[in-house]
């Protein structure tokens, strides 16, 4: 895998915060080039990272994705100036506009995405703190030409989720030389029904979104796929499972399709909460 960046995303809520700073400090070992925080009701993105900094000695923090309506542009600015004047520019600010339902669970009113995203970073372009303001990558969300549009205009790079190798291509010539950051799920299962079944429970949720059903319509997937889970199709698309070889080359795909960086989603079933360590492992050797 000579060329793509490796990173690391993955649901640590079940983790207390021993286990947490555990996981950092071992995909820091591990030589992974960063490491992506979600943001959804747990631990803040932005907190969560200065202390993982503070601990470890040279993955890069990433937040994957920060919610541009948990703060405001300002506020935004001033904590990711912060995490990396204070880590030697080891943070990059990843964003996006989330989703209606949870813009709402949050008690805000949904906006046009595209209007919101755009607004938001050129607020960003305008701020100046008082203080020391450090340099720091942003990357944004972005599966469609309208939002990949926004990252190729104002930000250093689009993060994509869930999407299929052939979205890379697309992607890639949307936002010209700017990073492509694809998220992929990583399954080390060669038994093709167990993998799917723990493959289809891990997507479920976003096999119902509506704005990701838009995207993959665009790659000839139509309702069918989207029913019952997802269709064989669509799972063997979006997750990458089989062997460590299998995984190995799902990966190397992505960066020939384009990526820059391929942030892996290492599940499993029966881990108790914990990534799939021997997976990690193997990728990097």
């Amino acid at each position: 895998m000579t060329g793509v960046k490796l990173g690391v995303l993955f649901n640590t809520d079940r983790l207390d915060r021993h286990q947490f700073l555990d996981y950092a400090c071992r995909i820091d070992e591990l030589g992974f080039e960063s490491l992506w925080l979600p943001e959804l009701f747990t631990r803040d993105p932005f907190a969560a990272s200065a202390y993982l900094l503070a601990n470890t000695q040279q993955v890069t923090l990433a937040t994957g994705i920060a919610n541009v309506y948990g703060r405001d542009a300002t506020a935004t600015v001033s904590a990711a100036s912060t995490l990396a004047e204070m880590s030697d520019g080891r943070f990059l600010l990843g964003l996006g506009v989330s989703n209606a339902g949870l813009a709402k669970a949050r008690g805000h009113a949904w906006q046009n995405p595209v209007v919101t995203l755009t607004d938001y970073l050129v607020a960003m372009a305008k701020v100046k703190l008082t203080t020391h303001q450090a340099p720091f990558e942003t990357h944004v969300a972005a599966h469609g030409p309208k939002m990949l549009g926004v990252a190729a205009a104002l930000a250093d790079g689009a993060n994509t989720y869930l999407m299929p190798t052939e979205h890379a291509v697309v992607a890639r010539e949307a936002i010209g030389d700017k990073d492509l950051n694809t998220m992929l799920f990583c399954l080390a299962d060669e038994n093709p029904e167990t993998a799917r079944d723990t493959a289809r429970r891990a997507i479920a949720y976003y096999v119902g979104l509506d704005y990701y059903h838009r995207a993959w319509r665009t790659f000839g997937f139509g309702a069918e796929d989207f029913a019952g889970g997802g269709s064989d199709r669509l799972i063997d698309s979006v997750v990458a499972w089989g062997s460590v070889s299998d995984i190995k080359e799902r990966i190397d795909q992505q960066h020939r399709a384009g990526a820059t960086r391929v942030v892996v989603i290492p599940m499993g079933a029966g881990l108790g909460g914990q990534p799939d360590w021997k997976l990690l492992q193997a990728i990097v050797d």
